[in-house]
């Protein structure tokens, strides 16, 4: 296979109008960190990016940072950080999942656009995309937004990039909002409450005044046995596989110190919660941000696993379904609206059943980890109705009308 490392734009630019004038399509990646998500391209081409790694500029007072596609996420997180500040959106590292070495890059980050459980409070990262500069699948560059919040003019193309599995543009370069991190975290733990009931805490915590920043629920489960974060700082609960309820408050110390005991007694009816606080909260919500409890180390690694974005009031029935259905094991974030699920193996990774319970609550489903064979023959992607097809289509041509760009990857059946 053939690999085009790129040194700048102005290469990038040359490689896609020699890709499109020899009809060559290109898988473009950073380190590859999620090469197995998605479908197989049919290309022997490779634009790596890797070399382009700079941080152009990082003005902490403006809260802006702009960043080459192939800077590290881990080094940019590890800037940031020394600023007291971070990605509101709380990207997850599929590393552990995916059983890669955790060397995702910021072009692969917003191409994915994977968010964490912050994402019911801050947003996803198309939320925090300022600005891009990109090369087409014309092969021409362009830039979309700029370096200030408030600059966006016509289309924002931002939003279209975000989540595109790079198969609209190859960026080049991108501007990212960041946040002060919070003084003080906080978490409250609930154990032993069925999904029904966890469901019901978490909106009843949501939906009151008290500024819920995360909520995630993880059921009584008897294949995890121990999960590296999920022990710290509270015993040995969840070494012993109990239902765990979990929701973060996020401030200034004296707020959340407030906020956590007002919401601890508005959910006295569900139980004593314990306190979790700083840096056991982090570790905590890092093991439910990365799904670590399916990780490819453990013991559900050979699992094929799901994400399911779904109303948050549909969560807890539809996740229960998928388990007695196939013998799973489900964990919920986002209040019940993102359900992660690892599936017993099997030849279609229980698609038809996903894909039946998926769509009768209107939401929709992606094969995060499965084999190769797997996704072969199995949508990895979640179909779309003909309309929201069709759409896409006019979408795509008008960034790249010969499918240059990751051809095949979010599509089966189009990698020809």
């Amino acid at each position: 296979m053939d690999t085009l490392k790129v040194r700048d734009a102005k290469d990038v630019e040359e490689v896609v109008r020699a890709a499109i004038a020899n009809e060559q399509p290109l898988e473009i990646i950073g380190h590859g960190s999620k090469r197995s998500i998605g479908h197989t391209m049919a290309t022997n081409a490779v634009l790596d990016l890797s070399a382009l790694s700079a941080v152009t500029s990082y003005e902490p007072n403006e809260l802006i940072v702009t960043l080459q596609a192939g800077a590290p996420v881990a080094d940019v997180l590890s800037l940031i950080d020394s600023k007291n500040q971070q990605f509101a959106f709380e990207p997850m590292n599929t590393a552990p999942l995916l059983g890669t070495p955790a060397l995702g890059t910021i072009g692969g980050m917003i191409s994915a656009g994977l968010a964490g459980p912050r994402r019911i409070k801050a947003g996803g990262a198309r939320d925090h995309l300022l600005g891009a500069h990109a090369v087409s699948g014309f092969g021409d560059s362009f830039k979309t937004g700029g370096k200030v919040v408030k600059n966006v003019t016509g289309y924002d193309l931002c939003k279209l990039l975000a989540g595109s599995w790079g198969t609209l543009s190859v960026m080049t370069e991108v501007t990212l909002k960041v946040m002060p991190k919070p003084e003080a975290e906080r978490t409250l733990l609930l154990p032993g409450l069925d999904d029904a009931a966890a469901n019901k805490a978490m909106t009843a915590a949501l939906g009151s005044p008290f500024d819920v920043s995360a909520a995630a629920h993880l059921p009584k489960s008897a294949f995890r046995s121990r999960t590296d974060g999920l022990t710290d700082g509270f015993g040995d609960i969840a070494g012993q596989g109990e239902a765990l309820t979990l929701l973060r408050l996020e401030g200034i110390t004296a707020s959340a110190t407030h906020r956590a005991g007002s919401l601890r007694e508005l959910l006295a009816p569900f139980g004593t919660a314990t306190l979790i606080e700083d840096a056991a909260s982090s570790a905590l919500w890092a093991t439910i941000r990365d799904v670590l409890p399916f990780a490819a180390s453990g013991a559900l690694g050979a699992w094929p696993v799901w994400r399911i974005v779904c109303p948050p009031a549909s969560g807890a029935a539809l996740g229960a379904q998928l388990v007695r259905e196939t013998g799973g094991d489900v964990i919920y974030d986002w209040g019940g609206g993102l359900i992660w699920a690892a599936l017993p193996p099997k030849g279609d990774a229980h698609a038809p059943s996903v894909r039946l319970r998926t769509n009768a609550v209107g939401g929709h489903a992606t094969l995060i980890r499965a084999a190769e064979d797997v996704r072969r023959n199995v949508d990895v992607f979640h179909p779309q109705a003909p309309g929201v097809t069709a759409l896409s289509e006019r979408v795509r041509a008008g960034f790249d009308p010969k499918t240059i760009l990751n051809r095949g990857r979010l599509t089966r059946g189009t990698a020809a």
